[in-house]
């Protein structure tokens, strides 16, 4: 039978165990018909042949955590994330100001919680540039905002507001009064909610830029990790019409503590509505959970108070009971939990309401899944493969970046310090691990992650050796986290995240083959095209992305 596409003229790295390499490969009907001597064999008159030019040719990449439209929406404000100073950052402000005078209020996204001592910024630095409009502004990780003057009065911040319940609104040594930095979602929520929406098409528009650009880094499904009613919106529009999308994602529907047991009821015709819509593109089987904060804000949660805070474990998004509650109701309408916690306390809480859901509601294929994942406590390591927890993790973080110098490891110690991103730990103990960038906090390309798992380095070379260095990881082993581990949370290892006869040709075609380059050279290593289910999205001569409807 003649292919539709044959690739050959370079290594293809099936990711299977039995013959993971050869020398082509060819795709009819979207799937993958033939490896080696038999695809070769299957060239036709009409029969694509892409030249791989010496190159590799593997299993396209999955993204297992991500923000696509939040992180789409973030690049239309202020462009802090480049800004490498606290005066950058207000002169940006500055200029965006004088540039948008109609805009009622200014935001940025992005830029390093690190730039200003333990993380503290103040209202008055951004006043200095804009005292008469609202400004906020979100640090990379998302939990905190530095907002100025004008948006804590809009939002009725004052010396005699208490802490919200999941939040904090640091104060001025000294007094009550707030400073300008907002941590955790309880604080933020009132006044990212008064910050104007953009339109359902300008939604609709940031989401396809930013599929675009996953695409053009070999990825081919997304799960995307916080995801609101309208987003759902967003992206059935984005997957149905014009020229659709260039991945599949998985919707995950955020539930928090305050509104789960009133929007518990939705969550399966929310699932129906948006797999009716899109069928082979979209679905939306997860629900996402936080557990906890993040380290560098001391809100994370932990087993044993803060090194620098010797009052606080952080802050616990649910009470663990509450959470074990919630997580079972999930899990029996047949939801995958998926639960975002970095503290040590995060990832117990989380283990226990997942151990809770499969005692009550008995034995399936639940396939739960834990993202990020920082600091595990010894006794819990094991926990991970015995409850059949899939470890998302964001290797890109596994590096001792200013990020973790100046304010993670102040904060918790050299003891807990040595125990951060266990990926080696968490594969020897039997423990499915998928990647994902947690895109926009982190740069969303795969092979950034690949080459700093393998590294465990900045992208200086520092420190020689690497950072924990028994936690690194082999090119091939991080190459199948990005792909079959994406694959396996999915649901979907039957389909794709390995090259084999009848698997959906989701493909990417690297400049060469990153078993043989060098590890610091991963991350510049050129994604030459993908193909989802033999359908070019990226690369020379590519007609788009799939047309509205589907697969």
């Amino acid at each position: 039978m003649q292919a539709d596409i044959v690739f050959t003229g370079g290594t293809v790295r099936t990711g299977a165990a039995e013959g993971p390499v050869c020398d082509a490969l060819a795709v009819t009907g979207g799937r993958i018909s033939a490896l080696g001597a038999e695809a070769l064999a299957a060239r036709g008159p009409s029969t694509t042949v892409v030249d791989l030019q010496g190159g590799a040719l593997l299993p396209a990449f999955g993204d297992g955590h991500v923000h696509p439209v939040m992180g789409g929406l973030g690049l239309l404000g202020v462009p802090v994330r480049e800004c490498a100073s606290v005066a950058a950052i207000v002169e940006a402000v500055r200029q965006w100001a004088d540039e948008h005078p109609d805009a009622e209020w200014i935001t940025g996204d992005g830029f390093d919680a690190w730039l200003a001592p333990d993380g503290q910024f103040d209202a008055h630095w951004l006043d200095a540039a804009v005292p008469d409009r609202p400004v906020v502004l979100r640090t990379m990780d998302h939990h905190t905002a530095w907002v100025n003057s004008e948006a804590l009065r809009r939002a009725g911040f004052s010396a005699a507001t208490p802490d919200p319940e999941g939040g904090e609104i640091v104060r001025r040594d000294g007094s009550a009064e707030p400073l300008g930095t907002l941590r955790e979602f309880g604080a933020l929520l009132p006044v990212l909610a008064l910050v104007p929406q953009p339109s359902h098409e300008a939604q609709v528009d940031a989401l396809r830029r930013t599929a675009a650009r996953f695409a053009a880094a070999g990825v081919t499904w997304l799960q995307d990790a916080w995801v609101e009613p309208h987003h759902a919106d967003v992206w059935i529009t984005a997957a149905t019409s014009g020229p659709g999308l260039p991945v599949r994602a998985d919707l995950g529907y955020f539930l928090g503590p305050e509104q789960w047991r009133e929007l518990l009821p939705r969550l399966a015709a929310e699932r129906k509505r948006v797999e009716s819509a899109a069928p082979g593109l979209l679905t939306a089987h997860t629900v996402k959970f936080f557990a906890d904060g993040v380290i560098e804000s001391g809100t994370a949660a932990l087993l044993e108070p803060y090194t620098d805070c010797p009052h606080s474990h952080g802050i616990a998004t649910w009470s663990p009971a509450e959470l074990a509650k919630a997580v079972t109701a999930v899990d029996a309408l047949g939801f995958q939990p998926h639960i975002h916690a970095l503290g040590d306390g995060g990832v117990r809480a989380s283990l226990d309401a997942i151990e809770a859901a499969a005692r009550i509601n008995g034995p399936r294929d639940r396939r739960p899944v834990i993202a990020h994942a920082q600091l595990i406590d010894p006794a819990d390591l094991l926990r991970f493969a015995e409850l059949g927890v899939i470890a998302n993790l964001q290797p890109l973080w596994a590096q001792p970046d200013r990020l973790m110098t100046d304010l993670i490891l102040p904060r918790i110690g050299p003891e807990r310090g040595a125990r951060q991103y266990q990926i080696a730990a968490l594969l020897a103990s039997g423990t499915r691990v998928a990647f994902g960038s947690d895109w926009p906090v982190t740069d969303y390309e795969p092979l950034r992650g690949i080459a700093t798992a393998v590294t465990r380095q900045t992208p200086e070379g520092i420190p020689e050796g690497g950072w924990l260095p028994q936690e690194r990881i082999d090119v091939t082993t991080a190459l199948a986290a990005y792909s079959a581990g994406c694959a396996y949370q999915a649901f979907e290892e039957k389909e794709w995240g390995v090259l084999r006869p009848g698997t959906r040709a989701d493909l990417v075609h690297l400049a060469a083959d990153p078993v043989g380059t060098a590890p610091r050279d991963l991350a510049h290593l050129p994604v030459q095209g993908t193909w989802l289910a033999g359908r070019r999205t990226h690369g020379s001569g590519t007609p788009g992305p799939l047309p509205a409807g589907g697969l």
